[in-house]
């Protein structure tokens, strides 16, 4: 893949990687044949991938096709967005308005999508089970809607990459030996009132869990290495027991009370079983 600048994430999203993205990538292989990301979120290790030169393909997913769809309309046309993101007002009867809104046109749905995250409360991204967007107004000092050099950036990022909204177990099942794939699913809660998982409509619950854990277990079996990310939970501990596992403090900045922000203890997992293996230059902890 060619090289491109220093693109930063579009979007402020719940479980955002942007302060691990070094310990991630010293995980992943130096070279990369394709490149998976199925939670790809706000794509902040994609983007500093990318940026490095590690691979020659990627696709990335998400199954909020709000998310994919921002994605795909800056991808295909980067100056429509910019329009469109230029015309928004800051205001909470323009936010409100927007809020309601349900935009046909892929430009017009990805520029209402950045404005409600630049805009909304805490940058949070939540919709009901209806999934409607619910998110009240954020009072921002002069946030910045349209930030045209970093979105210009992240279009020459995203060219060539396979942009799909699918479920995670069929965008691993097109890995092979020598891919690579970074897993960042909604993470297990910490306690039982902790479950947030409302990025979409469609919920993750410890089913879907399992299943991801087999789907990890599978990839290592076809020689694909991947990467995961989770909650340091006693579920976790044992959905993932007997890969190599590293601990990591990490400050989390969203959170609907203050109190709650800060460091918390979460889990970079490898499928591989070997203690002390060397991947990417970085040696594991087990």
């Amino acid at each position: 893949m060619k090289g491109v600048g220093a693109a930063r994430p579009v979007l402020k999203w719940a479980g955002g990687k942007s302060k691990l993205v070094e310990s991630i990538c010293a995980l992943l292989p130096k070279k990369v044949d394709t490149y998976f990301e199925p939670f790809v979120g706000g794509a902040a290790v994609f983007f500093a991938l990318a940026k490095q030169k590690r691979f020659r393909r990627a696709v990335l997913s998400d199954r909020n096709p709000e998310l994919v769809n921002v994605y795909q309309a800056l991808q295909s046309d980067v100056d429509g967005v910019i329009t469109a993101l230029r015309r928004l007002r800051y205001d909470e009867e323009s936010y409100y308005c927007l809020r309601d809104k349900k935009p046909r046109t892929a430009v017009q749905r990805a520029a209402r999508t950045i404005y409600l995250n630049k805009t909304g409360y805490n940058g949070l991204y939540r919709v009901n089970r209806s999934g409607q967007f619910n998110v009240p107004f954020g009072r921002h000092t002069n946030p910045t809607i349209c930030d045209e050099p970093n979105l210009r950036l992240v279009a020459e990022c995203l060219k060539g990459v396979t942009l799909v909204d699918n479920d995670f177990e069929s965008i691993c099942q097109r890995a092979q030996a020598g891919d690579a794939v970074y897993l960042d699913p909604p993470y297990m809660p910490m306690s039982d009132t902790a479950y947030f998982t409302s990025y979409d409509k469609h919920p993750f619950g410890l089913e879907e869990h399992q299943r991801l854990a087999q789907v990890f277990s599978d990839l290592a079996d076809r020689k694909v290495l991947a990467v995961l990310s989770n909650s340091d939970t006693p579920e976790t501990q044992t959905l993932y027991r007997g890969w190599s596992i590293k601990r990591l403090q990490v400050p989390r900045a969203i959170n609907s009370r203050a109190s709650n922000r800060g460091p918390v203890s979460e889990l970079l997992v490898l499928n591989r079983r070997a203690r002390g293996a060397r991947i990417g230059g970085a040696v594991l902890e087990s």
